[in-house]
């Protein structure tokens, strides 16, 4: 077994024993032990009780964090004309169609997000299986497909996170950074949580919630009291 550094050791000791906390008393413990060179970001990881095999049991939504996610985001725009202006102007850092399309399926995605009109879905769904695993498709449930280009782009770039239940019924994203302050990143877990809370979905049975982790890039996860963070 490779012997564990002593900023390693520091941060498990620090989160031994320690199970089932409030949002605050987490937060407080992840960004404490958050003591890399750079700044990690806290991520949360929710194990939810549905089985993704089900159409009915699918977990997929937005939420715009209100503190946004200290990342700076990248994002793809599917547009022509008038709309591709108005996707520049909002701050897009790619727009294209069938040039993009080819840049794509080259093997080149320097993108966080993609956004797109309507009319580029027939472009759009030949990457389908380029992007759909990477969790990247436009899909008109989380507003990416649409013609509000300007807002898409916007809240894209103002610190909105998709989340989509993987295989398994884990959630999980980004809600901030180390630096930011204890409060900015409780209203940014709480906010997630909540997120996810509305987006049950009809098939779910049983315990919806079943175990809360947060935690950063490089320091070890605690669990959060799951009825409490939920408002339950």
């Amino acid at each position: 077994m490779a012997k564990l550094g002593k900023r390693t050791r520091a941060a498990r000791e620090a989160v031994a024993g320690k199970e089932n906390l409030s949002v605050d008393e987490a937060v407080a413990l992840v960004k404490a032990n958050a003591t890399s060179k750079f700044d990690e970001t806290i991520e949360i990881a929710l194990n939810l009780g549905v089985d993704t095999r089900h159409a009915d049991q699918m977990v997929r939504g937005v939420v715009g964090l209100p503190n946004g996610t200290g990342k700076a985001m990248r994002v793809a725009v599917f547009a022509r004309g008038p709309k591709a202006d108005e996707a520049k102007e909002a701050g897009a850092d790619i727009v294209g169609a069938e040039d993009l399309m080819e840049t794509i399926q080259g093997g080149t995605i320097e993108f966080d997000r993609c956004i797109a009109t309507p009319d580029m879905m027939p472009i759009v769904g030949r990457l389908g299986k380029v992007l759909g695993p990477r969790n990247l498709m436009p899909n008109p449930k989380v507003g990416t497909v649409t013609m509000d280009v300007k807002a898409a782009v916007e809240a894209a770039k103002g610190g909105e996170v998709q989340f989509k239940a993987e295989k398994g019924g884990v959630v999980h994203a980004g809600v901030g950074k180390a630096s930011f302050d204890e409060a900015k990143l409780v209203e940014n877990v709480r906010a997630f949580i909540s997120a996810v809370a509305k987006a049950k979905p009809s098939g779910a049975k049983g315990t919806y919630m079943k175990k809360i982790a947060l935690s950063s890039t490089m320091g070890p996860g605690v669990t959060l009291d799951v009825a409490a963070a939920a408002g339950e």
